[in-house]
């Protein structure tokens, strides 16, 4: 059975679902949600994800929100990466949405899908101090590793890569950070592995 999941390619959370899917071989398929002319916030999508809120996983009777439940969902279902100490992998994954991706999503949205006079600059100034922040800690914990979470890659990396692939700014410049820079590469040149614009529908050309 394919499963379906409910994503665009705009959403760096809706990748981290995504990309492990692709990276285990997973049988499934992407379904667009467009986010930008409010379908997820229709009567509908709503029906399918109270929370309104973009990856959603479907499966048979089995329906899936928020990317680290997926994520999770699928290592442990096909035994890939989850390989190492399954503490360390989560609390890697917790980091990424609360101080990872939580906030690197958030900040990106404002710098680049908000009006230009109407992003709020202070918010932008705040949030950007605290992503900052938060990539010197994930360069620093890389030092002297391959892998996030133990001697493989796991949901852990796909977890925390995932807003790192975008072109749009947001204060993150990968050659600063050598060692998340070489960590990205190491991500990609895995089989399986494609651009958030190239393996799921959606992207700002596609609204041009």
């Amino acid at each position: 059975m394919t499963a379906k999941l409910y994503c665009f390619g705009e959403s760096g959370n809706a990748y981290k679902a995504a990309l492990t899917m692709a990276l285990t071989g997973y049988d499934w398929e992407p379904v667009y949600v467009d986010f930008f002319h409010g379908e997820s916030r229709s009567p509908e999508f709503r029906a399918l994800n109270e929370m309104g809120e973009a990856p959603v996983f479907v499966e048979g009777d089995l329906t899936l929100t928020q990317s680290c439940v997926i994520q999770l969902h699928i290592a442990e279902k096909t035994g890939k990466l989850i390989d190492g100490d399954r503490n360390e992998i989560l609390r890697w994954l917790f980091w990424d949405a609360q101080k990872g991706s939580g906030q690197q999503g958030a900040l990106r949205f404002l710098m680049n899908f908000v009006p230009e006079d109407r992003r709020p600059e202070q918010a932008i100034g705040w949030l950007g101090a605290r992503v900052l922040s938060s990539i010197k800690m994930l360069d620093t914990h890389l030092e002297g590793r391959d892998w996030v979470a133990g001697d493989a890659p796991t949901i852990a990396d796909t977890a925390c890569c995932g807003y790192l692939y975008y072109p749009e700014p947001f204060g993150f410049d990968r050659k600063a950070w050598p060692h998340i820079d070489a960590w990205l590469d190491r991500i990609a040149a895995l089989p399986g592995w494609k651009h958030p614009y190239e393996l799921m529908p959606g992207n700002p050309s596609d609204r041009a």
